[in-house]
């Protein structure tokens, strides 16, 4: 049999019960969007961790207790044994460490912050001192930081999504009152929006002197860690170092037994992002599940398919068909049952990559839709064997007498 010939057969096959057909392929095509999907979940995801890397900068390391505490208010400060405090944070500034530009406090906890108009949210509140801005992703998009001597006139800077909730827009937000707790603040900035990470969102945080902070919320103990910016980013590694000893040095510990943890942000999301990948893949695995389903499907409807079929079988045999040409038959129509199956799944893909998952935009990754469509092929091709070679082994006079 032809080429041409085959494939006009096995569109035959296929349209002859369209419903059965449909039911047949649905599963191919629930596996092979699934498994698009989700690699393309996978791939957005890396591509915000990598932008967040990338906003982070290269030459910034965050130093934290060993152990630390959550929660908001007091609650909030850190629970370790050898606790960073502003004292840490000012003596490691001032120990003239050679890679070290800049050493900046964060003490952070959870508040309800309201306007005079009644607006109410909880928010993640960060206490810091100016250099903040320089030295984290944060940066001020409207209105100015607020200055060190705005300490005691409570300066704020607040997100844009926090800007937008409280005060409708965010460039009506510069100037405005808040409370943080019933503690009064004005805001004096407003940062640009920055890519969620997944751990907190941004744009959603309030950033306050730390004094301010402390006195109102966490106390005066201990802080939740240190930024410290590196001179460059070639100097991250020696930073990380001299930061680690000097902390060591200052409450008489050894690098085996150190309370502090120094680390790059950078570090962290890749960690994350290497997680994310993991989760990704398997996720992915559990969905081509479905693929050989439906190639179980596609066995026993062509087991079916070969029953009904089996006077058609007898005839091409009595005039001539060989068991090559009787098996490819059936083969191409299971492959082509197979291949629409994964052609409709990579429509659903290509279209539910178009809206957000759980935050995340999906961005597809080409390379698995060809790859998508062999894999549905070869499921089809496979699973269609058994079914082929039953229907090839078929004897001409037994074929018509079960007719």
């Amino acid at each position: 049999m032809k080429t041409g010939e085959l494939l006009l057969s096995a569109l035959h096959g296929v349209t002859a019960n369209k419903l059965r057909s449909v039911l047949t392929l649905l599963g191919v095509m629930i596996g092979v969007a699934a498994v698009i999907l989700l690699l393309a979940v996978g791939n957005g995801s890396a591509q915000v961790v990598s932008s967040s890397i990338d906003s982070l900068g290269t030459n910034t390391l965050t130093v934290r207790p060993e152990s630390a505490g959550a929660g908001g208010g007091r609650a909030a400060t850190a629970s370790a044994t050898r606790p960073i405090t502003t004292t840490v944070a000012t003596r490691l500034q001032d120990a003239g460490l050679g890679h070290v530009a800049r050493v900046v406090p964060e003490a952070t906890t959870t508040q309800t912050v309201a306007t005079t108009s009644a607006s109410e949210t909880d928010i993640s509140v960060i206490g810091t001192t100016p250099a903040y801005f320089s030295v984290s992703a944060a940066k001020v998009a409207a209105g100015a930081a607020f200055a060190t001597s705005a300490t005691a006139q409570q300066g704020a800077v607040v997100g844009p999504t926090l800007a937008q909730e409280l005060f409708g827009r965010t460039s009506a937000a510069v100037g405005q009152q808040l409370t943080v707790a019933g503690v009064p603040f004005t805001v004096t900035g407003v940062l640009a929006e920055q890519t969620a990470t997944g751990f907190v969102d941004p744009n959603s945080e309030v950033v306050l002197p730390v004094s301010a902070v402390q006195r109102s919320f966490t106390g005066y103990g201990s802080l939740s860690g240190l930024l410290v910016s590196a001179r460059s980013a070639a100097d991250v590694t020696a930073a990380e170092s001299e930061v680690q000893i000097e902390l060591d040095q200052l409450v008489g510990a050894t690098t085996a037994s150190s309370p502090f943890t120094v680390t790059s942000p950078s570090a962290l999301l890749q960690t994350r992002a290497a997680s994310a990948t993991s989760f990704t893949v398997l996720l992915a695995a559990v969905a081509a599940i479905s693929l050989l389903v439906g190639g179980i499907g596609v066995t026993n409807v062509m087991l079916v398919t070969v029953t009904e079929r089996t006077r058609e079988i007898g005839i091409r045999k009595a005039v001539g068909a060989t068991r090559r040409s009787i098996a490819a038959q059936f083969l191409v129509e299971a492959a082509a049952l197979t291949l629409t199956g994964g052609v409709l799944g990579v429509l659903v893909a290509v279209v539910g990559a178009q809206f957000p998952i759980d935050g995340t935009r999906p961005v597809l990754v080409l390379a698995s839709i060809p790859l998508a469509l062999g894999v549905s092929v070869a499921i089809g091709v496979f699973f269609g064997v058994y079914p082929a070679s039953r229907a090839a082994s078929m004897r001409p006079i037994q074929a018509l007498r079960s007719v």
